[in-house]
């Protein structure tokens, strides 16, 4: 994600230099090797001076920032919520033992600055889980005005599992208040082989050109594919999570 958001950075004539890449990970090995890979491509990027837990030991705790990118483990069970139920970054509750997605969630909205934005790849059940007080969690997100869009996606994205996935966006600075694009993109992407879909560059273009045109007020709404909220509502949109498309996406992926 580092190196992509770089490259971004480049074709819109920006400069690496005016970025600075924060990051942190539990695991020694990535943590090394993506330590190597930034270094290697010149990209300013503090990862802590060690690996560590994200949950139990914050490396940026005191940090604030413009932009989250975040593709963390799907369903995480016994993450050692109960050692945490007090913590300062559960602002909309307290995520269940059981599954880390809200808490995921609710740390990278804690460090959020009062403009920031951030996209986040979850599981598509966090959607419409009522487990413990998930749903409660995510009504109070909702009803903070802080999701900006979801994106439904399709299925073998990844190579580490087949499921299919929901893309999050949430920003503190809304610029349309009270209103939540939702994106049907379950059959988009190209299979490149029996196990893998990849996104073109044309279906990246149709989202963000669709983003582009909701921010701007300008967005006309596409059947099957896009449609707007209010009120943060679901049902309002059309792609309730168990409506017809997001229902689909869940089980079966896309069709191609």
């Amino acid at each position: 994600m580092f190196v992509q958001s770089a490259d971004f950075v480049k074709r819109h004539q920006g400069n690496i230099n005016d970025i600075s890449v924060y990051d942190q990970e539990s695991n020694p090995p990535t943590w090394k090797m993506t330590t190597m890979n930034l270094a290697i491509r010149g990209i300013d990027a503090d990862l802590g001076d060690h690996n560590a837990d994200t949950f139990f030991e914050d490396l940026h705790k005191t940090e604030k920032f413009d932009f989250i990118l975040a593709n963390p483990p799907f369903n995480l069970k016994d993450w050692g919520g109960k050692k945490l139920e007090d913590d300062v970054r559960w602002q909309y509750g307290t995520t269940p033992e059981g599954n880390a997605n809200f808490a995921w969630v609710q740390h990278m909205i804690h460090h959020l600055n009062r403009l920031g934005r951030m996209g986040m790849v979850l599981a598509n059940g966090a959607l419409s889980s009522q487990t413990n007080n998930e749903g409660e969690i995510r009504a109070k997100i909702v009803d903070a005005d802080l999701v900006e869009g979801i994106i439904a996606m399709p299925d073998k994205l990844f190579y580490s599992t087949g499921i299919p996935v929901g893309l999050w966006i949430i920003t503190r600075n809304k610029k349309q208040s009270g209103k939540t694009l939702f994106i049907d993109a379950c059959d988009m992407g190209t299979m490149v082989s029996r196990r893998l879909r990849e996104f073109t560059d044309a279906d990246i273009a149709k989202v963000s050109t669709a983003f582009d045109a909701f921010r701007d007020g300008t967005l006309e709404t596409e059947k099957d594919f896009s449609a707007i909220g209010h009120d943060g509502g679901y049902q309002g949109a059309g792609l309730h999570p168990d409506s017809r498309p997001l229902r689909r996406c869940r089980r079966n992926g896309g069709r191609r």
